[in-house]
Order: structure tokens, then C-alpha cells, then sequence
């Protein structure tokens, strides 16, 4: 038997689409890393279509995560009486609080640019 992928697709199917059904069943085909072809070719026979994430996202998560551990790691030297965070006063640990805020909405606004679009199907 030949592998699939060396065989020669000669059966074409013509599916009429209204331009926004073509513009989304693109991007679903561009987020799913696939050609439109082999995109519909595998959901039309139920196989379930996993995303790829945009790794640069992804990298971009990753430092934010680091940024959040670095700042974590401070509040917690002040919270235990650490000697080199005695000169903290309760005005730098409301901007280090500050920032970890910051920095959690802005992770969940990149987390909202790779979950979103799928979550609005």
C-alpha cells in the first residue's frame, strides 16, 4: 500500500463560501499552520485541528513569567526580614506590588492574542 503523501490527489470538491466564510476558514487554516487544501481536507474527515501558537508570543510569555519571578523573589526577601532589603520601605514595596500588577495584566494581554480568536468561534 503507498503512503498517503506520495499519492496523487486527482478528486477535487468545489464548496461555494461567502467572502467572510473564506477570510475566516483562511485564518482558522493560517492559526492551525496548514493550507487551506489540507485544512478542510482534515476537519471534513473529523480529525480535530490543533493550533499552532505563535512562538514568539510564546517567547514574549516566557519573559514576562521570568520578570515575575524576579519581582516575586524580591517581595518575598523584604517579607522575611532579609538583610539586604532593609532599606525597603513600605513606599518601594507598593511600586514593587505595583509592578507585579502591571506586569500580570500584561501577560494576560498577550495570553488574549493567542487565546481570543479561538475562544470567539
Amino acid at each position: 500500500m503507498m503512503k498517503e503523501t506520495s499519492r496523487k490527489r486527482r478528486h477535487h470538491l468545489r464548496v461555494p463560501v461567502l467572502p467572510e466564510e473564506k477570510f475566516h476558514i483562511e485564518q482558522q487554516a493560517k492559526q492551525a499552520g496548514m493550507s487551506v487544501a489540507r485544512y478542510l481536507r482534515e476537519v471534513g474527515q473529523g480529525y480535530q485541528i490543533k493550533s499552532v501558537a505563535d512562538y514568539q508570543r510564546v517567547r514574549e510569555l516566557a519573559r514576562i513569567n521570568g520578570d515575575l519571578g524576579r519581582l516575586g523573589g524580591l517581595l518575598k526577601l523584604w517579607l522575611t526580614d532579609d538583610v539586604r532589603t532593609a532599606a525597603f520601605g513600605s513606599e518601594t514595596i507598593h511600586r514593587l506590588l505595583a509592578r507585579i500588577e502591571d506586569t500580570q495584566d500584561q501577560m494576560t494581554l498577550v495570553m488574549r492574542t493567542i487565546v481570543r480568536p479561538q475562544a470567539d468561534q
